[in-house]
C-alpha cells in the first residue's frame, strides 16, 4: 500500500497544470496560444519570459521533488523505482486537471532524471537539444522553427539519450524508466511528429 500511495502521490505532483493556471490568472487560455501545450513555453509566450521561467521551475519541481523525495526516503529499490519516476510525467501528459489532455512533459521530464540520478542525464538532454536548435537555426537562417521540427527534436534528442545511457552503461532499470519516458513523449508530440512525416513523404 505505500509503494501504490508512493506513485499516487508522484502522479498527483506531475498532474498539476502550474503553467495552465498561471495563464488563467493572467486572463490567458494557453489551449488559446501557440499549438495550444497548456505548458511552460506558451506561457512564456503569453505572459512573458518571467512568469515562463516561473512556469518552467514549477514544472521542473513537480518532477524533481518526488523522486528526490522518494529515493531519499528509501522508496522503491531496484524495479520499483520505474513507476515512481514515470508517474509524474505521466501525471503531467495525462493531467486529470485537464481532462487527461495535459501538456508535452517536457520540463516534468527534466525534473524526473535530475532527481533520479542527479543532473547528469538532464545536462546531457539539455546539451543535445541545444545543439539541434541551434542546428535547425543555421540550416533555416535563424528563422524560426516550425512546431513540427520541435517536437521532432524533443523526441529524437530523447533518443539520443538513449545512446548515451548506453555507452555509459546504466542499468536495466534507467534504461526501462527511460522506454517509458519515451513512449510518454512520442505520444505527447504525436501531431507534430504525425505532420512532420506526412511533409517527408510528400517531399519524396
Amino acid at each position: 500500500m505505500m509503494i501504490l500511495l508512493w506513485i499516487a502521490c508522484a502522479f498527483l505532483s506531475g498532474s498539476l497544470m502550474f503553467s495552465y493556471w498561471l495563464g488563467l490568472a493572467g486572463r490567458k487560455n494557453l489551449k488559446a496560444v501557440g499549438d495550444g501545450n497548456p505548458g511552460a513555453m506558451n506561457l512564456w509566450k503569453a505572459r512573458g519570459y518571467k512568469v515562463g521561467i516561473f512556469g518552467i521551475l514549477l514544472d521542473f519541481a513537480k518532477g524533481y521533488v518526488p523522486v528526490i523525495w522518494g529515493i531519499s526516503s528509501g522508496y522503491a529499490p531496484g524495479y520499483l523505482i520505474i513507476p515512481l519516476a514515470l508517474a509524474p510525467i505521466a501525471g503531467h501528459a495525462f493531467s486529470p486537471f485537464l481532462r487527461g489532455k495535459g501538456g508535452k512533459a517536457i520540463a516534468v521530464t527534466f525534473g524526473v532524471w535530475s532527481g533520479l540520478i542527479g543532473f547528469e542525464v538532464s545536462l546531457v538532454y539539455a546539451v543535445v537539444l541545444a545543439v539541434m536548435k541551434a542546428g535547425s537555426f543555421w540550416i533555416n537562417k535563424n528563422k524560426p522553427t516550425s512546431t513540427e521540427a520541435d517536437g521532432l527534436q524533443v523526441v529524437s534528442g530523447l533518443l539520443l539519450v538513449f545512446i548515451y545511457l548506453l555507452l555509459n552503461m546504466f542499468s536495466a532499470v534507467i534504461l526501462l524508466v527511460w522506454l517509458g519516458n519515451f513512449a510518454i513523449l512520442v505520444y505527447t508530440h504525436r501531431v507534430e511528429l504525425a505532420s512532420w512525416l506526412k511533409k517527408s513523404v510528400k517531399l519524396k
